[in-house]
């Protein structure tokens, strides 16, 4: 399965410079947030294949007109073709937001993950963690609003998922940003605009 992965800047040869042919041959595109809510749209309708989304921490506007034709998997184990993908969104809390699932604290992400506990036992794991912030200490940054969640550290050990796919930290904040980074079995991605992976 050939997945399209997607955060934080759209991608101009898709967006700016599309010529009808380059959303063709995905089976899937994730978003790992902090994108357009028109960009996804857009996306979806010229794609021929499901656009799933989990909520970054700019996505406020996303309570009054989410992206049209794309599932949000917050909290939930999406099924598709077989491959399971956990979506577990929003950053660190660092500032005030109205908006639900664009900042958490580490406990309220820790809180999150138990309540999928059944969910993760009646779908025996999952193969792909869609997430917004990093996992703690790996492709995350120490300034507060760029650290990532402890707590994705031990459900990556128990279920090891083929792959955890982020955004957050854009590709050029510095020259250490890394695309792909391992854990055990599992590859972790950092989606910023665009990537590709297969499953």
């Amino acid at each position: 399965m050939k997945i399209l992965v997607l955060a934080d800047a759209p991608c101009k040869a898709f967006w700016d410079y599309y010529d009808g042919t380059k959303l063709k041959g995905y089976d899937l595109i994730l978003s790992a947030g902090d994108l357009p809510a028109a960009y996804l749209s857009f996306i979806v309708t010229f794609s021929n294949c499901p656009v799933l989304y989990v909520h970054g921490n700019h996505d406020e506007k996303y309570m009054f007109r989410p992206p049209e034709g794309c599932d949000c998997i917050e909290d939930k184990i999406y099924t598709y073709q077989g491959v399971r993908i956990l979506g577990l969104g929003g950053s660190m809390r660092y500032r005030y937001s109205e908006a639900p699932y664009t900042q958490w604290s580490e406990e309220d992400m820790q809180k999150r993950i138990k309540k999928m506990r059944l969910k993760l036992m009646r779908s025996h794991g999952f193969d792909i963690l869609l997430t917004h912030a990093p996992a703690r200490g790996i492709g995350d940054q120490d300034d507060p609003c760029h650290r990532g969640f402890s707590a994705f550290l031990p459900l990556i050990d128990k279920y090891s998922p083929q792959y955890m796919v982020h955004g957050h930290v854009h590709m050029n904040y510095g020259y250490d940003v890394k695309r792909e980074e391992i854990r055990g079995n599992t590859k972790i991605i950092n989606a910023y605009e665009r990537y590709v992976i297969e499953i």
